[in-house]
């Protein structure tokens, strides 16, 4: 089960990075806007895992011989790309104003990550469906906190939670590969 609070927080760094940066732009805490965030990027964050497991399992006895690589190489991945964004410019830095379609459209961004996690879930032998769920509720917490932190100034804290991020779901795949081929 921790295995799961772990990958939710790793998958939740990115959302929490995002709603940041939309807390800094916006410089004054708005709980609509705090709401919608959350509720957006917990939902997609939650939903999207199901596309990678129902992908696992469609693959899995294809795969079967070589599912704990997949996981690996994937958590390793995003991870990756997270810990390299890390260094980059912020998305919101783009940003003109935050309507509901560029909250919907950095949901999605978010989430696409989730979804490649998703693919690994069969190999945490947890209930799949209880994972995306803690998965949604981890992220819509830190989104919404995300935003309040922004608002305050927070902007430096980006990166960090994004390079946390990236190193936990390394670790992830690291521990998935070990105990496959221990």
């Amino acid at each position: 089960m921790l295995e799961v609070f772990l990958l939710a927080f790793a998958l939740s760094m990115d959302a929490f990075a995002v709603s940041i940066g939309l807390g800094v732009k916006n410089r004054e805490f708005s709980k609509v806007l705090a709401l919608k965030v959350a509720l957006l990027f917990g939902l997609f964050q939650g939903l999207m895992p199901l596309f990678g497991y129902l992908a696992s399992v469609g693959l899995g006895t294809i795969i079967e011989s070589v599912d704990h690589w997949v996981a690996f190489l994937l958590l390793s991945a995003i991870g990756g790309k997270m810990l390299y964004e890390s260094f980059g410019e912020n998305t919101e830095d783009e940003i003109a104003s935050i309507t509901n379609r560029v909250l919907l459209l950095l949901a999605i961004a978010t989430s696409i990550d989730a979804m490649a996690a998703g693919f690994t879930l069969n190999l945490l032998d947890l209930n799949p469906f209880v994972s995306m769920a803690i998965i949604g509720l981890v992220a819509y917490i830190f989104s919404y906190i995300g935003v309040f932190v922004g608002s305050r100034g927070g902007g430096y804290i980006q990166s960090k939670a994004e390079m946390l991020g990236g190193t936990v779901l390394i670790g992830i795949g690291v521990k998935i590969l070990f105990e496959h081929t221990m």
